[in-house]
């Protein structure tokens, strides 16, 4: 979900002397002219220290960037309560686990081809417009699903069209969003805006299905779509208040969004290559490494005897909790210049904790496991987002974040079907470790035969 935004003369003004405070200039001009190659400032004294070791809030001391990031506070929470609300009414329906997981296939088709054409979308218009309009959207589908849990529809197509439409509008979201954060902090800063965002994210997947579970019962299934409804109005307030955010005024951007200009971004990935690298580090990790669809079996089967639903609980909280503690002490890593090294070894260290994951049977050491994995996976996508800011011009960055949104997406789900089969036949020991043992190898190659995504520093 995303930013907001208010009216008046004042706030607008207020936001745009954001971007004067060092930022880049709304309208696309090369950062390196306010921040030459090679200078970045001295910290100041609070950053010294023991300081320096926590998260690093500098990008919250621009108004405009922090009108965007506050505002996920309340909606990756609100978000995740409306995740846990259709897939429990589709089973309260139907009864069948089955059609959950259509449904899930039915948010993930429109959202992969939206995403697409919306970051071709998103550098052709004004991405603040454009946030406007799709986090509105993303608003009246909730209460389109309060209103017909409500009125007790009980129809699984009305939710499928629903859900559909939803990640239709966060598919036209996420690149505008993310896109824009290059226009609202310096260079040097893009490592920690990435953490403070992501960090936020990570604590709604903890908090929102926890506080889902518990309101269930207290005030029904309808109101938590309602609840996610009312938090979307705060993002829509705070994308309000951003300042204009227009393609670049050099000619070059886009003026329509078609098929062209999609494919045209697919070129330019093809072209740059640290950027096309840093997707396929991501697909690497995520297709070979990610053995969530075999958690319910390893809860069973391996830590059956700490108690099977306490295990599964705990496993799927790992790593979104090891995420949110590599946040919480982001300032270790995220004044790093070389963003390439802390890709490769990052993801090297996703791999070899899955490796650990799948040699132990004690549930502690299986956690820890995982949770290092997901401090791991908070560096990862830390620079993977920083790179893909940095390295790409503004014009492009709509249809760069658009493709590594449908990266992001559908790397886990064909990790499911990976993982599933080769549980069947190896078993989940073997799948895993063999998955881990992937990555690892995979990576080091692909440092060492393509040296550009290594040199890549900033």
């Amino acid at each position: 979900m995303d930013t907001s935004s208010r009216s008046g003369v004042e706030d607008r003004d207020e936001a745009d002397s954001t971007l004067a405070d060092g930022a880049p200039p709304a309208e696309g001009t090369k950062r390196a002219a306010a921040e030459p190659p090679g200078e970045h400032p001295a910290p100041a004294a609070a950053d010294r220290g023991w300081r320096r070791f926590a998260m690093d809030t500098r990008p919250l001391r621009r108004p405009a960037y922090r009108r965007l990031w506050s505002s996920t506070i309340v909606t990756s929470v609100g978000s995740q309560l409306t995740a846990v609300a259709v897939p429990k009414q589709i089973y309260d329906i139907t009864g069948s686990s089955a059609w959950v997981g259509y449904a899930s296939l039915a948010g993930l088709v429109p959202m992969v081809v939206f995403a697409l054409w919306g970051g071709a979308v998103a550098d052709s218009v004004d991405r603040r417009k454009l946030l406007l309009v799709t986090n509105a959207g993303i608003a009246v589908t909730s209460v389109l699903f309060w209103a017909q849990a409500a009125a007790g529809l009980g129809s699984v197509a009305v939710l499928m069209v629903l859900l559909a439409l939803q990640q239709a509008f966060f598919g036209l979201n996420a690149p505008a969003r993310t896109a824009s954060i290059a226009r609202l902090v310096p260079a040097a800063e893009l490592p920690a805006a990435n953490a403070l965002g992501s960090t936020v994210m990570q604590t709604g997947l903890i908090a929102g299905p926890l506080m889902a579970g518990a309101l269930i019962p207290v005030v029904g299934l309808p109101e938590l779509y309602l609840i996610d409804a009312l938090a979307l109005c705060a993002t829509v307030w705070a994308v309000w208040r951003l300042p204009a955010l227009p393609p670049p005024a050099n000619g070059r951007a886009p003026r329509r969004a078609g098929v062209r200009e999609v494919v045209d971004g697919f070129r330019y990935i093809g072209m740059q290559q640290v950027l096309l690298l840093s997707f396929v580090a991501d697909i690497i990790a995520m297709v070979f490494g990610m053995p969530r669809a075999l958690f319910p079996q390893m809860a069973q089967e391996t830590f059956g005897s700490y108690g099977p639903d306490y295990a599964l609980g705990l496993l799927f909280a790992a790593i979104p909790v090891g995420a949110v503690i590599g946040g919480l002490f982001s300032g270790t890593f995220s004044r790093a210049r070389r963003h390439g090294w802390m890709v490769i070894g990052s993801v090297v260290g996703w791999g070899l904790a899955v490796i650990g994951f799948g040699l132990t049977s004690n549930l502690w050491v299986a956690v820890a496991c995982l949770a290092a994995g997901g401090v791991a996976d908070m560096v990862s996508m830390v620079f993977r987002g920083a790179i893909l800011l940095s390295a790409a011009t503004d014009e492009m960055r709509g249809r760069m974040q658009g493709v590594f949104t449908v990266v992001v997406a559908g790397g886990p789900r064909l990790a499911d079907v990976l993982h599933g089969t080769a549980a069947a036949g190896a078993g989940t020991r073997w799948a895993v470790v063999g998955g881990g043992a992937l990555v690892v190898l995979l990576t080091l190659g692909l440092a060492v035969v393509t040296p550009a995504l290594r040199r890549y520093r900033v």
